[in-house]
């Protein structure tokens, strides 16, 4: 129950600073381009020093972290695959225009804007090291399969995305430093950890500046809904299945289920907007899951 309490206190804060975002932004306060902004800043140095300063501190680095470590890097490997050909079953029913969008959101979930601070307060810096691990398998499906369903996917160019992108370098970055023992001057690492500490308030406000123009009636939408139940529930209920089955360690395996079950991810109306994929289903899609998971990731954390 305590863990339950946590995760729905946690919930409700990020709910108010979603309600911050959509707030500046109906006000202008927070411009279209100013939201872009931010969301870059987020992507491109927030993220990345989270990332890096869990990295970092006291960490014994032990034969069984390590292997801990790639065990994370092989449960996200078996949750992409199974996201890959479980999304062609799940979403064979739906309609071609919406299709697309619910296979790319199952394939990739929020869980940097969301899940790396949701892991980061219930498991502190440990859970925010293994979130980093899963993130390789993400992204790489992410530049690979998930373009794909967007458009024509160029190898050469999808690899150059992956090994620049600013998460996968402080992955690289964190890893050494961790290894290396290598301590930090104290201005460094206080910038770093001052950064880090902006990651929650920054990245709810820039998801609820994405929401503003939402309606009430974007929930009536029968499709999205199903997408919910299959992101939401049914497919975290497989991965804890899972988990439980092969007797990963308990942490690892409950970082595993709560990242399988964070919301559509803000890549998905980014890539179908550019690719003129029906952007509009895949924000509203965004919007109702982010809202949902405010319900199912207390419930699921009580699973847990």
């Amino acid at each position: 129950m305590d863990n339950f309490a946590k995760m729905f206190q946690l919930q409700m804060m990020l709910f108010l600073l979603m309600a911050v975002g959509v707030l500046f932004r109906k006000r202008n306060i927070i411009s279209e381009s100013g939201r872009k902004t931010l969301s870059n800043l987020t992507v491109n140095l927030i993220l990345p020093c989270n990332i890096i300063e869990s990295f970092l501190g006291e960490w014994n680095v032990s034969e069984n972290l390590l292997r801990h470590c790639l065990i994370a890097l092989g449960i996200s490997f078996g949750i992409q695959v199974a996201a890959l050909y479980l999304s062609m079953l799940f979403f064979a029913p739906v309609s071609r225009d919406k299709k697309n969008i619910f296979k790319y959101g199952l394939i990739v979930s929020n869980s940097s804007f969301i899940g790396i601070p949701v892991v980061g307060e219930l498991y502190g810096n440990l859970g925010v090291l293994y979130t980093s691990f899963f993130q390789i398998p993400i992204r790489i499906m992410m530049w690979t399969a998930g373009l794909s369903l967007f458009t024509n996917v160029d190898k050469k160019e999808s690899f150059q995305k992956l090994i620049k992108h600013p998460c996968i370098i402080a992955i690289v970055i964190g890893v050494f430093l961790m290894i290396a023992s290598v301590p930090l001057p104290s201005f460094l690492g206080n910038t770093i950890a001052g950064l880090s500490k902006c990651t929650t308030p920054l990245s709810m406000i820039t998801v609820g500046a994405m929401f503003a123009n939402s309606k009430w009636s974007d929930f009536l939408d029968p499709s999205i809904l199903y997408y919910c139940l299959i992101r939401l529930i049914v497919f975290p209920a497989i991965v804890f299945g899972a988990v439980r089955l092969l007797g990963i360690d308990l942490v690892l395996g409950n970082v595993a289920v709560l990242l399988s079950a964070m919301p559509m991810a803000a890549t998905t109306a980014i890539l179908a907007d550019k690719y003129n994929y029906n952007g509009e289903t895949a924000s509203r899609s965004i919007f109702v899951s982010t809202l949902l998971s405010i319900v199912t990731l207390p419930v699921i954390c009580l699973m847990l």
